[in-house]
């Protein structure tokens, strides 16, 4: 079947004009040219006689894929995503297009396009106001991340491109895959550039910028990615389109094609149409920090009520971003960024996911009637409640099984534990409180988590005390507590007593002790239980002193 599509700028094109271009798609190339000199002199008659640039793409098999008109200066290729997925292979199409005139060298916008799309090459044939054919530039890309990325060569004459082009791009893509393979971390999901986009009016510290980006670096390692680079770009302004400056993007787009990149994540949130038009520019996948995060719980959640909480943020973030979305959804297709609703419910539509998030908010209030009840039930035992706080990985899941045995999960991850767990832990005789773990919390948490969490937090409301647990060992740490504490404001919960304890005292040279803002803080190891015993007296001693109330 002939495929008669003609793309592009199709406007004031005369039926006879529109037929010759159609005629094209009956042409088949050798495998020895890029493009044979007969299918060239009709390009460039059909150029002269409209006056706008034609480009063709080629499959492997020499067979036209796509004809597309443009104007006097460029040409615009649609949707190429359909065609050969994977970082280590090209696209398996191959471009030519005309230009009206002579032609220094490829533009910039020609290269860019080679690299971004995976093109197998791209060729320029100069065509005079006569029709008459000259020079003919052809690029291809070169296998290593070096200082050049693309090869060059002109030829005098179409008649001189004679080449053997399948054994080259068979041969390219081995390269490519050698190379590839040389850095890769074959037990990551995804490859990815992190990029982190400030406003120069903002004037964002650059160890806050360090902190963001390097915490960025962390969540993508917990959701078994593998980190290949991090960039850094101020900006005058956000660009409404793109976050940054388009030519800028290309830049890291094209970097990271030549890493072998599969995915690339922002700092910031990503519009919907932002994620689409970044996702435009070349097939691969385009995540936020929300995304990353969202997918992160996805994976930890273990019990019902965190599923249902994770689905509800998934979908509410979802929601506002069916529209306009296309490549970018489509790339999605599992794995990073698609757990959890899956690919069938991100396919439906607007209706049956409202639908859908009406569903879990009524399965979510049953379950905090639940969770109310249980928290009566511990107020009519009389026993005191501390409930475990803090940023994401700093020990809190390790002191529980250190204190009480309770062997709830614990990794040297960002949010390796979501759910809830409390358990009795023995004082003294006559003495004893509940101890319970809480989700961690992180700077910038999104919105839709917070809402979807809150009934879980709610379990700070009848806390009588807190141990603020902070990793000793973080750079970061005063940060942490700051972001610690906002949450702490943001629920009123800042006149709750609180016992600071800095963990992972095990990890500081020689022993020395962070300096911190409490300097009655307890300093402990969770890991090998080092201060475990000072920490237990603490407990004791406040529970002597303060008896149980209702809040």
């Amino acid at each position: 079947m002939v495929i008669s599509k003609i793309y592009g700028n199709l406007k004031g094109l005369s039926a006879s004009e529109t037929h010759q271009l159609e005629r094209l798609y009956r042409r088949k190339i050798g495998i020895d040219w890029f493009i044979q000199p007969e299918l060239a002199r009709e390009l460039a008659h059909l150029t002269t006689v409209i006056s706008r640039q034609i480009a063709l793409t080629i499959n492997r098999k020499g067979i036209i894929e796509h004809v597309i008109v443009g104007d006097a200066k460029g040409v615009m290729f649609p949707d190429l995503s359909a065609y050969r997925r994977g970082a280590r292979r090209l696209k398996g199409l191959r471009a030519v297009r005309t230009h009206l005139g002579a032609l220094q060298e490829l533009t910039r916008e020609d290269l860019t396009d080679l690299a971004l799309l995976r093109l197998d090459g791209f060729a320029v044939l100069e065509v005079d106001e006569t029709g008459g054919m000259h020079r003919l530039h052809v690029a291809q890309l070169l296998p290593s991340s070096g200082t050049e990325k693309w090869e060059q060569k002109i030829f005098n004459s179409v008649f001189q491109a004679s080449m053997p082009f399948a054994e080259q791009i068979l041969e390219l893509e081995a390269a490519m895959d050698k190379a590839f393979a040389t850095h890769g971390v074959k037990s990551a999901e995804e490859r990815a550039i992190l990029v982190h986009v400030s406003q120069t009016s903002q004037h964002e510290p650059r160890h806050e910028v360090e902190c963001s980006i390097d915490e960025l670096a962390r969540l993508a390692i917990s959701a078994n990615v593998e980190v290949l680079d991090q960039v850094w770009q101020r900006v005058e302004r956000y660009s409404p389109a793109y976050l940054m400056g388009k030519g800028r993007l290309q830049d890291i787009l094209i970097n990271g094609l030549f890493l072998g990149a599969t995915t690339i994540i922002f700092d910031q949130e990503l519009s919907p149409v932002q994620v689409n038009n970044i996702a435009q520019l070349m097939d691969m996948k385009v995540l936020d920090r929300t995304q990353l995060i969202l997918d992160i719980f996805a994976r930890r959640a273990q019990t019902s009520e965190g599923r249902i909480q994770v689905e509800l943020a998934q979908l509410k973030y979802i929601l506002p971003r069916l529209v306009g979305r296309g490549v970018a959804m489509s790339r999605l297709m599992g794995g990073i960024g698609g757990r959890g609703p899956g690919e069938t419910k991100l396919e439906m539509d607007r209706r049956r996911i409202r639908d859908r998030i009406t569903s879990l908010e009524n399965s979510l209030k049953r379950l905090v009637t639940r969770r109310r009840q249980r928290r009566s039930h511990r107020k009519e035992t009389g026993a005191a409640v501390a409930s475990l706080i803090g940023y994401t990985n700093a020990g809190k899941s390790t002191l529980l099984n250190t204190l009480t045995g309770a062997g709830v999960l614990s990794e040297d991850r960002l949010f390796a534990t979501l759910d809830t767990t409390t358990r009795r832990l023995w004082l003294a005789p006559g003495h004893e409180i509940l101890l319970s773990d809480t989700v961690g919390f992180i700077r910038n948490m999104p919105e839709h988590l917070k809402v979807a969490f809150r009934a879980t937090l709610e379990e700070l409301q009848d806390s009588h005390l807190f141990l603020h647990i902070v990793d000793g060992t973080s750079p970061y740490r005063d940060e942490e507590i700051k972001s610690v504490e906002a949450v702490l404001e943001e629920m009123a919960l800042l006149e709750t007593p609180r016992i600071v304890v800095y963990n992972k005292m095990d990890m500081l040279a020689d022993g020395i002790a962070p300096t911190g803002r409490d300097e009655d803080a307890v300093r402990i190891s969770a890991l090998n239980k080092e201060g475990a015993g000072p920490l237990i007296e603490r407990l004791r001693q406040w529970s002597e002193k303060n008896e149980v109330y209702e809040k």
